[in-house]
């Protein structure tokens, strides 16, 4: 029986705790009950990758510093400067180092390998959900140019996530067909890792460059889907500060055709969001409102209408064309 793979990479949480390996169960939960809705017959399986505490340590040693300043206490915003700041920069600085991002790239093919079989059968299905900093992480491991230089710490580990989804190189041939793309509250399009210009004396981009082998990706993808792109979904709380748009950017990078993007504001609201809605544009928001804002997509309607909708109907046109 084919199998829809659907697999979620957490960011940061930006509020006092860090991530925890249960974070996507509330949005499981509820996809669950709406695919079951839409397509009975799907077989989905869920594997939410966790890398939360993989960098914290470091991140502690650091803040631990800043708190021994004896100019600490004068400083204003002290909790959003070490939960929801320090969390966010500091995981993406840490990251970026090599040694330390490899880490990261150890934690996450460990868990792959478990759950992502190599010999996948011909109409099994990939959904990636990428939340935050981690869809930075994701899209850096499978396409950035930067592990492919010769004795990079992780590079034996990222080739082993790479072999793992159909249409990455270097073995294009192996691994599961990817079926559709979900980002929440995502940074990806600020980082210049879809965007960059190769360099004007080598002709070679940087090597935190995305862009060319994600679009050999999609290339690939377009084939073997009967020039029907990709679907991509990036939902955006209005209140959450970590969260933009990426249709234009991507669309300049890769063309329109190859990829369906689509910009997905989220409406659901509580109490706080309407309280907040006098002060949207000032600090007072983005202080009280834009950290819950910025988890809110684990349990919101909009996000789980969208994405069961797009998994089972992807499901119906892939059989179609098969």
């Amino acid at each position: 029986m084919a199998t829809d793979y659907i697999l979620f990479i957490h960011g940061v949480n930006t509020r006092e705790q860090q991530a925890q390996p249960s974070y996507a169960n509330d949005l499981i939960k509820l996809l669950d009950r709406a695919i079951a809705s839409h397509a009975p017959t799907l077989n989905p399986k869920y594997i939410p990758l966790y890398w939360g505490d993989t960098l914290f340590d470091e991140q502690q040693k650091r803040l631990d510093k800043f708190r021994a300043s004896s100019q600490w206490k004068r400083l204003w915003f002290r909790n959003f400067r070490s939960t929801q700041l320090m969390q966010f920069i500091g995981d993406a600085t840490l990251y970026i180092n090599r040694h330390v991002g490899a880490k990261v790239v150890e934690e996450l093919a460990r868990q792959i390998e478990v759950n992502l079989p190599s010999q996948p059968q011909p109409d099994d299905r990939l959904h990636i959900v990428g939340h935050s900093w981690g869809t930075v992480i994701l899209f850096d491991i499978l396409f950035a140019g930067r592990w492919d230089l010769p004795n990079v710490p992780g590079g034996d580990r990222v080739r082993t996530i790479r072999q793992r989804i159909f249409g990455v190189a270097p073995e294009r041939e192996r691994g599961i067909r990817l079926a559709s793309i979900h980002t929440l509250g995502s940074p990806i399009a600020l980082f210049n890792l879809i965007d960059l210009v190769p360099d004007a004396t080598t002709g070679l981009g940087d090597t935190y460059d995305i862009a060319k082998n994600l679009q050999e990706l999609l290339q690939t993808l377009y084939r073997e889907r009967r020039q029907q792109p990709l679907p991509w979904y990036n939902f955006i709380h209005p209140s959450d500060p970590f969260a933009w748009t990426l249709k234009e950017v991507m669309q300049e990078v890769v063309g329109s055709g190859l990829v369906e993007i689509e910009d997905v504001i989220t409406r659901d609201t509580d109490f706080t969001d309407l309280l907040m809605l006098p002060f949207r544009q000032t600090p007072v928001s983005l202080l009280i409102n834009g950290g819950d804002a910025h988890a809110s997509y684990w349990r919101c309607r909009d996000v789980v209408q969208k994405m069961s909708s797009a998994i089972a109907s992807n499901r119906v046109k892939q059989c179609a064309i098969a």
